[in-house]
């Protein structure tokens, strides 16, 4: 089994292997490239999302700064997908981000880990599961996903949880660990915050 098949198998597997060091400091070169845009070049940064990223849909927008081990290159996002400022993606295997998924602020989404057993550790392996964020989702700021987690679609997941496991779609999900709270119901298609109605006309 070669290095690459390692890291998206969910193998332990050494990162510093020469190959893969290789590749990853390419792709840090584009974040960098990318972080050091101007607010005003919305369309170079677009281009550099384009060849950044393994997918990235139409109308994505992301605030630098990113910080991404692989610089994007095993993320898939789908339509319109919002990141606010300091979006962290441990991406040394995939993740993928549904349609019209926001982000706030800070939010982590890990797919690397590493043993428990110390002696492992001391040797430098690491192991990786994919995280997958369904379409219409909103992660609030804080929110910190741990490898191999699904989230379902149209899910929130409230500011500062860590969640541990997957969590079903249709749900608001809160605390660390993060647990469903409740489903999104009838009150939320009048009320979009406390006791502030939906007025429709006025959208």
């Amino acid at each position: 089994m070669d290095i690459k098949e390692k890291m998206h198998n969910g193998s332990l597997y050494l990162p510093t292997e020469p190959t893969i060091a290789a590749e990853q400091r390419a792709c840090l070169d584009r974040l960098y490239d990318f972080n050091a845009t101007r607010p005003t070049e919305e369309e170079k940064r677009a281009a550099l999302l384009s060849e950044m990223f393994a997918e990235i849909g139409e109308g994505c927008y992301i605030e630098p700064p990113l910080h991404s081990n692989f610089g994007g290159r095993h993320c898939h996002f789908g339509r319109g997908v919002y990141a606010n400022f300091g979006l962290t993606l441990v991406d040394d295997t995939h993740i993928f981000i549904g349609d019209f998924t926001m982000l706030g602020p800070n939010v982590v989404l890990a797919t690397a880990g590493h043993p428990i057993l110390p002696s492992l550790r001391e040797r430098g392996y690491q192991y990786n599961a994919p995280i997958r964020i369904g379409k219409n989702c909103w992660l609030g700021a804080g929110v910190i996903v741990l490898p191999g987690v699904t989230v379902g679609d149209g899910s929130v997941i409230g500011a500062g949880s860590v969640v541990t496991k997957d969590i079903p779609a249709g749900v608001v999900a809160v605390g660390n660990p993060c647990r469903v709270l409740r489903r999104i119901n009838e009150r939320d298609e009048e009320y979009y915050f406390k006791d502030r109605k939906i007025d429709e006309s006025a959208l």
